[in-house]
């Protein structure tokens, strides 16, 4: 059962398990191919010495002011998808002004957890040393990446030597407890312990204490054709995250997007009109 509910093309409303994750590397590549076909963009900038430890930033058509900056973390359980793949939602943003940067990482089995998580945290670090003047950091990730981006916010960032100001963080069909998916085939490459699941699960990580930051926005977002386990890991994530980061002054939502399932409920970030692109 938990092989099924991990499974997110079984619960697609739309076609079969294949054909959507088939549909879906279409759609985003495609999508990637034509923003950086017309828009100014930094390709594969470095925030460290791994092969994975690149960036792609999408610029708006005058970036000498402060301008906002959304960070892109891409899903694909740890094992899958690349940056390369990850500009297909600039274009809406970068038209109005905002910089977008596509985060690359070592995804598995080349990349540990522990690995992943550390190296997400850097390239928050990183951009927003390069880009001082941006007037606010915000955070979107899908999938994996919505777990990656949930880590980035229990982050002690005095270990980095930068306090980021993270403004908002959209969180879309995303893990945030690991320990189920230590029991699946997707953890065959991963190899993720007990333990590292624990300290890398965003459920178990946030504290009061954590968010000592300026206010920040999160949504969690799920889709309507996501799996009972996924609509579970939300719910429960917000459970968590409501009374941890009101105390701190951050607002937290919950948001169910009516007729989509796990894959197009980010490929429309691509359209202008989209709930949340909005």
């Amino acid at each position: 059962e938990l092989e099924k509910q991990y499974a997110p093309g079984r619960w697609s409303h739309r076609m079969d398990k294949e054909a959507v994750i088939e549909a879906h590397v279409r759609e985003v590549t495609e999508g990637t191919r034509r923003a950086q076909a017309t828009m100014q963009t930094l390709l594969h900038v470095p925030y460290g010495g791994s092969d994975g430890e690149k960036l792609d930033i999408y610029l708006p058509t005058d970036p000498s002011g402060a301008f906002p900056l959304v960070l892109y973390i891409h899903g694909g359980y740890w094992q899958f998808l690349s940056k390369e793949v990850s500009g297909f939602i600039a274009p809406p943003l970068v038209t109005q002004g905002i910089a977008m940067v596509a985060v690359g990482y070592d995804v598995a089995p080349k990349g540990h957890m522990d690995v992943m998580v550390a190296q997400v945290r850097r390239s928050v670090a990183f951009i927003v040393q390069q880009y001082s003047k941006t007037s606010g950091v915000y955070l979107c990730g899908h999938s994996a990446g919505a777990h990656l981006a949930a880590m980035v916010l229990s982050t002690d960032w005095e270990e980095y030597g930068v306090t980021p100001d993270i403004k908002g963080a959209f969180l879309v069909s995303g893990v945030y407890d690991l320990e189920p998916i230590t029991h699946t085939s997707v953890n065959n490459l991963l190899h993720v312990s007990r333990e590292v699941a624990r300290r890398n699960s965003p459920v178990l990580c946030m504290t009061a204490a954590t968010p000592a930051r300026k206010a920040c926005e999160v949504l969690i977002a799920v889709a309507q054709h996501d799996s009972p386990e996924f609509h579970r890991q939300s719910q429960e994530y917000f459970q968590v995250l409501l009374p941890a980061l009101r105390s701190a002054g951050w607002s937290v939502s919950l948001l169910d997007i009516a007729d989509t399932d796990h894959f197009d409920v980010i490929e429309k970030l691509s359209q202008r009109g989209y709930i949340l692109t909005q």
